[in-house]
């Protein structure tokens, strides 16, 4: 890859952080808080930079783009899903960026007559940005009315509108800067909202009832700790409205009657630190009435229990084992159904299903027909249903929607995404393997490859996040075999911070212990070596947010174990933005980070590993490509644009050190299909030129 074109060098103007007896000396600070035209001016140097750099690549960038468009079935289907009344299901067509949202009446053909409720193409044609990102779509009760909110930034800020279904009509009533989330009563009227804090943190749930001015609107529900976000939802059943508040180790659940849209919020249990629960209605419950609540906690079971409540209980001290923990199994998920439940579960490192009927406590296993899967909960929307949707993925399968009829055991396969261009399962293999780290631990490694890969060492992509006790699953990937079918194998290291192993893993890779997530990474490059997959200069190391911390720490770690690295919104800068409280999420982060403003061991937990300030200057590293947004709420854009300033004026690179920024996106990244196929092909062209 070209390193001969002359790179944009930042202006160092120092500032200086003094704290716990020590002076830091932060010489690109004003990428963050300088002028913003001269901040953006930068950006967009940087951006016609990495253009310049991969110039000589467009034409390979062309054609991933077009191997990766031409596998998609543009114009395609989901599955509708009946509820009440109507069939709901969205649609795309070839050409179009973003899906549209759709209903039929639910005993109509299915090349029946449509309600388009919502066309997200017509959103984004408006959005003064060319950004949308809808982040809230909910159909009262009755279907008469429809809620969509908008994020035309990516600055995860929405505007709320109400559409009359029956009319077309949008309503005047207009919410601004609101947080993702809503839930309607069953009068179909009321709706609770959510709004963020200066902090982008949802903290306050508001009432509003349809036709009244926004300013009568009524806020039933604030939380002040600032570590503790907010969520909202309705029941399967709609009995109740569910106001969650947690944190990262920590929950409380407080219950709205859906039927009451006066109703005050009343708390299942009160906080207590590390506790985490959740809670389902059942109305099904052996006593009858108002039937129970179903809880999924951590309450003395660190893989989760299932346990049972009154619907008006007075907190944990009732709550009685249902499904008794099982320390090799941690209980992720459950969906509660009148006549069973269905347990969404994690042993060895894989997602699996397991089946629990309420009438006589039979319990067993639901089935994949691979391994090396990925399962998840599907659009069940009736509780009285005895069928199950569920997805299911793996490295070679694509994305798959099957129903389940629970009492026969018959299983169908509803819809499996269409790969076009001649892909064949049949030629690609998938397996689990085992790397061992420093201090003894087995890391498992997910990989996929083409079965006709040249013998010998060859190219290979190591993918890893390893924090929040987020796994990172094996799954089918449609951009993925353009390096597949080039000789690649693709890895996936579950390293020690994620969730891949249950709850002791995400505590062995977090606060003190966070230093074995990186060096779980090295063990696992080391690994794919040793097995004879590759060789150190060709791996790329990719990783995004946390996994782009990850990402910068592994360089500084073991600059010389891959050949390349793609670090995607990287909390590069971590020390500085976690002592800054004015950035979103901050306070948030402490539980996960830990707060290096509390006290010097923390501190100096962040300062031995904080990619930004623990640069080598006794090593070489690789070629590095560093991806940013300007509107990211949850990593600055400033994080991989300081790191990069900072590698390139102290670091011996072989390789360019590259910078893109999207001006007009955040966290996420851009939003149609096409622009999105477009940033991969970009990546993936970099990982070709450099390690390919």
């Amino acid at each position: 890859m070209r390193s001969d074109v002359p790179f944009p060098v930042a202006d160092r103007r120092g500032v200086d952080r003094t704290l716990f007896g020590e002076t830091v000396t932060d010489h690109y600070d004003w990428l963050r808080h300088g002028d913003r035209d001269e901040i953006v001016a930068h950006l967009t140097v940087e951006n016609e930079h990495t253009e310049a750099v991969l110039a000589p690549h467009a034409e390979l960038r062309e054609t991933l783009f077009a191997e990766i468009r031409s596998r998609v079935q543009e114009t395609d289907l989901s599955v509708p899903v009946v509820d009440g009344p109507w069939a709901y299901y969205s649609r795309t067509e070839e050409g179009l960026a973003y899906p549209i949202h759709c209903r039929r009446p639910a005993d109509a053909p299915e090349d029946g007559p449509e309600q388009i409720l919502l066309d997200e193409n017509a959103l984004a044609e408006a959005s003064p940005t060319g950004f949308c990102d809808l982040r809230i779509f909910e159909v009262s009760p009755d279907h008469t009315t429809l809620l969509w909110g908008v994020d035309t930034t990516g600055d995860e800020r929405l505007t709320l509108r109400i559409t009359d279904l029956d009319t077309g009509e949008i309503h005047a009533d207009v919410l601004e800067d609101l947080a993702a989330g809503s839930a309607f009563c069953t009068d179909n009227r009321t709706f609770y909202y959510l709004r963020p804090d200066e902090q982008n943190r949802p903290f306050e749930v508001w009432r509003h009832v349809l036709g009244t001015p926004t300013d009568t609107d009524e806020r039933i529900h604030v939380e002040s700790d600032e570590r503790f976000h907010l969520g909202i939802g309705r029941d399967r059943d709609d009995t109740f409205v569910h106001i969650g508040a947690s944190s990262a180790v920590t929950d409380e659940v407080w219950l709205l009657d859906a039927a009451d849209p006066a109703a005050t919020p009343r708390c299942v249990a009160p906080r207590e630190q590390d506790v985490e629960y959740g809670v389902s209605h059942h109305r099904g419950g052996p006593d009858g009435g108002d039937g129970r609540l179903i809880v999924l906690t951590n309450l003395d079971a660190p893989t989760f229990r299932v346990c049972t409540a009154p619907v008006d209980g007075a907190g944990s001290a009732e709550w009685v084992d249902l499904i008794a923990a099982d320390p090799a199994v941690t209980i992720n998920d459950i969906d509660v159904f009148d006549t069973h439940l269905v347990l969404y579960e994690r042993a060895d490192g894989v997602t699996r299903m397991r089946l629990h009927w309420f009438a006589d406590g039979r319990t067993g296993p639901i089935e994949q027909p691979e391994v090396v899967s990925t399962v998840w909960s599907g659009a069940n929307v009736d509780p009285a249903a005895t069928t199950l949707r569920y997805g299911y993925t793996s490295m070679v399968t694509p994305p798959s929607l099957f129903e389940l009829d629970l009492v026969s055991g018959e299983r169908r396969l509803l819809k499996q995404q269409e790969v076009l261009g001649g892909f064949d399962a049949d030629a690609y293999e998938t397996t689990r393997t085992w790397a061992t780290a420093d201090d003894g631990v087995r890391i498992p490694v997910s990989l996929v490859w083409r079965r006709d890969r040249p013998a010998g060492p060859g190219p290979a992509l190591l993918y890893a996040y390893g924090a929040y006790e987020v796994p990172i699953d094996p799954a089918f990937s449609v951009a993925r075999l353009s390096l597949l079918d080039r000789g690649f194998v693709f890895a996936i290291a579950h390293v020690r911070g994620g969730g891949e192993l249950g709850r002791q893993w995400y505590l062995d890779g977090k606060m003190e212990h966070k230093q074995r997530t990186f060096s779980d990474t090295v063990s696992c490059a080391r690994h794919l070596v040793a097995e004879g997959w590759t060789e150190h200069d060709r791996i790329c190391l990719r990783g995004g947010s946390a996994g782009g911390l990850l990402v910068g720490a592994v360089l500084n770690l073991d600059p010389a174990c891959v050949g390349a690295a793609v670090a995607q919104v990287p909390f590069v800068d971590a020390l500085n933005t976690m002592l800054d409280e004015s950035l979103p999420l901050t306070a948030v982060e402490w539980e996960e980070w830990g707060n290096p403003a509390a006290d010097a061991e923390t501190y100096e937990r962040y300062r031995s590993w904080t990619p930004y300030e623990n640069l080598r200057t006794d090593a070489t590293y690789p070629p590095i490509f560093a991806l940013g947004g300007l509107n990211d709420t949850r990593v600055g854009y400033w994080e991989p644009a300081k790191w990069v300033a900072r590698l390139r004026h102290e670091v011996d690179v072989d390789g360019p050190v590259l910078l893109w920024t999207d001006l007009e996106a955040g966290h996420g990244g851009v939003t149609g299909r096409y622009d999105a196929w477009r940033d991969e092909a970009r990546v993936l062209a970099f990982v070709l030129a450099t390690v390919g």
